[in-house]
């Protein structure tokens, strides 16, 4: 079940309930796959439409190329995400009054915001699976999400910001959140940059990411190209390959100082479950240690191909599509330096406090990040705001480049796409302060 709450512009644009339930089955036969799902659970469709299903596979074998899963221990478990104040703890007006009560700080700020989208959805999401092996995992995982995207005019300049909010819990992580406060101070910095921001020296520099920052390079450069399926050229069609191939494990990507995980085992986060959706149980997969390249992501399917086990990557956003392999919690470990340390330690540098704009190529490798909010670094201390600075780097030299990380981790909600049709599941990804030595800033 979930309910969504949409503000725009200060007119409500949607307030509703909605409830969806379904089953889906996936099965091996003659060594190939296939996937059926019903929103009606009636025994004889069921049973008619699988039939149906099963002797398409069957056709289909004679052509179709052999698949096979890796073993994996039988699991049993029923477990609960607890809520302190629940979905349904705070009635639908109460729900909206959150979204007004931004509507009404941004409206009390002596900024221009024409544009103001405001989302607020929950979803409580009850899975059963069971597989012909013997496990049988129930779960109930609660969802907050929040989302924004504001358009801000300061002296004919256009600057518009989103971001997202996001955390498997109750409403008590709205306190947490700070919300009112956390967009207010957005506006503010992006007035600032605008009225006073500076041209990024045309030189190399030192650039500081923020942990958003830093979770958006963990996200699209580690994350996508470390997903065994791309790597195998299976998202070719959809979201593309991968310039890591199978043989790259055990070599080095980054430098000594660069290690990260995706992690689906973090408490209350938006990316969080206890097993994934082929009943494996989850843990932290440690993608690069040390710099070196240690794992990739994986489902039953590609770790049998590659010869390991499945690390419990396999997630599906709903009855009716099959799972697909995906991140979770995808961020940096902590490091040595103190948050400000890592700032007071940079003679010269850019400070990305947040970004708007990135692309990368279809294989992972080369890559752009644009700054919303950004401050030089002058002797060690933020100095005058930089208008839009820009990085344009390859992965390999973006890793080998990182020689300072903080100690103190943030992760920031996302919602990942991919799949045909397109599967959006929740995610998150982060780290501490990164730095990133001698690149040419834009």
């Amino acid at each position: 079940s979930s309910n969504d709450f949409l503000l725009k512009n200060g007119v409500v644009e949607k307030a509703g309930f909605s409830i969806s339930s379904g089953l889906g089955i996936r099965y091996l036969i003659n060594d190939t796959p296939g996937f059926v799902s019903i929103n009606r659970l009636d025994k004889e469709l069921v049973k008619r439409l699988l039939e149906r299903s099963i002797s398409l596979t069957k056709d289909s074998s004679r052509i179709s190329k052999r698949t096979c899963f890796s073993d994996e221990k039988t699991r049993k478990d029923d477990y609960k995400v607890k809520q302190k104040i629940g979905l349904n703890d705070l009635e639908a007006d109460e729900k909206m009054k959150v979204l007004q009560d931004i509507e009404k700080e941004l409206n009390s700020l002596k900024v221009k915001v024409p544009g103001r989208y405001l989302s607020l959805s929950d979803a409580l999401i009850k899975k059963y699976y069971v597989n012909s092996e013997g496990s049988k995992v129930s779960s109930e995982i609660p969802k907050i999400n929040f989302f924004y995207f504001l358009t801000v005019l300061v002296d004919n300049q256009q600057i518009q910001r989103f971001w997202q909010y996001g955390s498997s819990s109750g409403y008590e992580i709205l306190e947490e959140w700070n919300l009112k406060e956390k967009l207010r101070d957005e506006v503010l910095g992006m007035e600032k940059n605008a009225k006073h921001g500076v041209k990024a020296p045309a030189k190399k520099l030192d650039v500081v990411c923020s942990p958003e920052v830093a979770g958006i390079i963990a996200h699209e450069a580690a994350g996508h190209p470390y997903e065994a399926d791309r790597i195998l050229g299976r998202e070719s069609a959809q979201a593309g390959e991968s310039f890591v191939t199978k043989e790259m494990i055990n070599t080095r990507i980054g430098s000594e100082v660069v290690n990260l995980v995706d992690d689906p085992t973090v408490k209350n986060s938006f990316g969080f479950y206890k097993y994934d959706d082929e009943g494996v149980k989850a843990r932290q997969k440690l993608l690069i240690r040390k710099g070196i390249i240690n794992e990739f992501l994986h489902n039953r399917e590609t770790a049998k191909e590659l010869g390991t086990k499945s690390n419990a990557s396999a997630r599906a956003n709903g009855f009716d599509v099959e799972p697909l392999i995906r991140m979770s919690n995808t961020f940096f470990l902590p490091g040595e330096y103190g948050d400000d340390e890592i700032i007071e330690d940079t003679k010269i540098g850019i400070y990305f406090k947040n970004f708007m704009e990135w692309n990368i190529d279809d294989v992972r490798l080369n890559q752009k990040y644009v700054a919303n909010e950004a401050y030089l670094i002058e002797n060690g201390e933020l100095t005058r705001p930089v208008k839009r600075p820009a990085i344009e780097i390859t992965t390999p030299v973006l890793y080998s480049s990182i020689n300072a990380v903080a100690k103190t981790v943030e992760l920031h909600a996302a919602t990942c796409g991919k799949g045909e049709p397109m599967q959006g599941i929740p995610v998150t990804m982060g780290g501490p302060r990164i730095r990133i030595a001698n690149i040419r800033v834009h």
